[in-house]
């Protein structure tokens, strides 16, 4: 769901998701942008929400009979995290904070890093969910727990959208994975433009789908058998080096 996001506003956001996710089916997994509620905002302190927030209770209510996914500003034991969550069934069913903050725009000093990768299921997949600049990283990417889907939720400028563009099939190529990349468009408060190019890639790195530049949400069903088959074919996980991340 590749959506435009009024700046610090959640309830707009809210209201303006609210009715696009009439589009979409029971049993669905709805992938929505980093900080689909505020935009990708320094100002934790104004913005950030508790786990029974407004956000996070919308994401429960709307999930009653879909997985909705994104990622919220939130306060937490006296710290900030951009915290990715999955919710299903009117429940939170995981969530993830992120690990590697964007230095570059002063994240580091606002949120608090995660400390441990998450991976969840939902009908028979093992979901492993990621966070925007964490693509950039392939060690903490990698697929040492066999996952069927990666998820990034993003806020990835245009003048960076080459990366953007590369980096996602590389992560799908390299962990045998199908990939989501989901970002969104229009300008933030900073003046920041984005264009989207919410992508999904099967695990050879072909790109199934990519919204191009609008606001927009589209429906791709994914097939197990196709993943089975690639990694059947060409078994290159088993040669892959191991490895133990450490702080």
């Amino acid at each position: 769901m590749q959506s435009d996001i009024l700046w610090e506003k959640p309830k707009g956001n809210l209201e303006k998701l609210t009715t696009l996710l009439k589009d979409t089916e029971e049993g669905e997994l709805v992938v929505l942008p980093e900080m689909f509620a505020t935009g990708f905002s320094m100002r934790p302190i104004e913005i950030a929400q508790p786990m029974d927030g407004e956000i996070v209770s919308w994401m429960k209510e709307n999930s009653k009979d879909k997985m909705i996914c994104g990622t919220v500003a939130i306060v937490d034991g006296g710290n900030y995290y951009n915290r990715f969550l999955a919710c299903y069934g009117g429940d939170v069913v995981a969530l993830y904070d992120k690990r590697h903050l964007f230095s570059f725009a002063g994240e580091d000093k606002h949120y608090t890093e995660g400390k441990t990768l998450t991976v969840f299921e939902y009908k028979g997949w093992k979901i492993k969910p990621l966070i925007c600049y964490d693509l950039r990283f392939p060690v903490w990417c990698r697929n040492t727990v066999e996952a069927d889907l990666m998820i990034f939720c993003a806020n990835w400028p245009a003048v960076r959208i080459q990366a953007w563009n590369s980096l996602l099939p590389a992560r799908a190529i390299e962990n045998q994975c199908f990939v989501v990349g989901v970002n969104r468009v229009g300008v933030d408060g900073t003046d920041n433009p984005h264009n989207g190019n919410s992508q999904l890639l099967d695990p050879l790195g072909n790109c199934l789908l990519n919204l191009g530049e609008n606001e927009t949400n589209q429906t791709v069903i994914l097939e197990k058998e196709k993943l089975h088959s690639i990694r059947m074919k060409f078994p290159f996980l088993s040669d892959a080096d191991k490895f133990t991340l450490s702080e």
